[in-house]
């Protein structure tokens, strides 16, 4: 099935284009006028140049007329292997239809809401034939039994003409196109967006995301580079100051020499205050008994780490190379 992109948004165009695998553009006046474009021949002239097939509006009360519009369009530069004239369904459109064919030019009939005009156009030789599904439902038709009559009628007849599945007005329209077998759907950029969105898919992305992280990340390339550093003579209120400024909920205390007395977090001011009150905020680090700190080395990789999270049921671990400290690993880290 053709996957055409249905816009006269230039950006959009841009953007829709850059996936590679689009096989056209399908485009309007009412498009053009609602991007505020007065420049139609220019408009067209670039667009031919940007996409592999360009589909646009040949438009004339007689089907000479159509005839003549239509190769004055392709007297500004374009491929006439590579442009397809859209014309509205009528007598005078089949019939100019049957002209351009003749002539090997490409034509697309379009607004078509019955079998009868999409039998007209099959037989009058056009390229595409395009019912508009999303108008039709507006109107309280069963569009997508019209299209499957469109399609059937080709392959039981056996015309040489591709049924176009149009006015799609959302992902469910997509789905139905395939289900029934149209030869090609033109959709617009904000639909097309959201057809390989899946909320599944997402999560299991994330999730590989996230295992791939911790198993070729380190711990030293994971920590946000701020190493949450005080002097044992520090007393707990300026300490505190200090936990807010770094960010963590936990800090380091090392001696003068650097070496480490222990790690003094948010839980343990909760408890000393519970038990002594807020006269413990005069009292110094450094007075305060501490267990062997939970630390990691920098250089071990993030799966070590996320079992020791496991392990020990801490938000934040201390992070050691060659012995020294060098920061802290938050558990939120470990999500990158």
């Amino acid at each position: 099935m053709e996957l055409y992109l249905d816009s006269a948004n230039l950006k959009e165009i841009e953007e829709g284009f850059k996936l590679g695998f689009l096989n056209g553009l399908t485009t309007t006046p009412t498009f053009m006028q609602k991007e505020g474009i007065t420049d139609i021949d220019g408009t067209i002239v670039k667009l031919s140049k940007m996409v592999p097939v360009l589909q646009i509006e040949a438009l004339g009360n007689t089907a000479e007329e159509v005839l003549a519009e239509a190769e004055r369009q392709l007297a500004l530069g374009l491929d006439p292997k590579k442009t397809v004239f859209k014309i509205p369904v009528s007598l005078e459109g089949v019939r100019a239809c049957k002209l351009l064919r003749d002539k090997g030019y490409l034509v697309n009939v379009h607004l078509v809401y019955t079998l009868q005009q999409a039998y007209m156009a099959m037989h009058a030789g056009a390229t595409y034939v395009c019912p508009l599904v999303g108008r039709l439902q507006d109107q309280g038709h069963d569009a997508l039994a019209l299209v499957q009559q469109c399609v059937d009628a080709v392959d039981l007849y056996g015309y040489d003409t591709k049924i176009m599945f149009s006015s799609v007005r959302h992902t469910e329209h997509v789905r139905n196109a395939i289900n029934v077998g149209v030869h090609t759907i033109t959709v617009p950029l904000k639909v097309m967006k959201q057809l390989t969105e899946n909320n599944f898919t997402t999560l299991g992305t994330e999730q590989f995301i996230v295992d791939t992280r911790l198993m070729t990340v380190r711990v030293k390339e994971a920590i946000n580079g701020v190493n949450p550093l005080v002097k044992a003579d520090t007393n707990i209120a300026e300490a505190i100051v200090k936990m807010t400024e770094f960010g963590f909920g936990a800090i380091t205390v090392v001696n003068a020499d650097g070496s480490v007395k222990g790690v003094f977090t948010d839980g343990d001011l909760r408890r000393y205050i519970t038990k002594d009150g807020r006269d413990v905020l005069n009292k110094k680090l450094g007075d305060l008994t501490y267990g062997a700190p939970i630390s990691i080395d920098a250089n071990v990789l993030l799966n070590e780490a996320g079992a020791l999270f496991k392990k020990t049921n801490v938000d934040t671990i201390l992070v050691t190379e060659n012995g020294k400290p060098t920061g802290m690993l938050d558990i939120q880290d470990m999500k990158g």
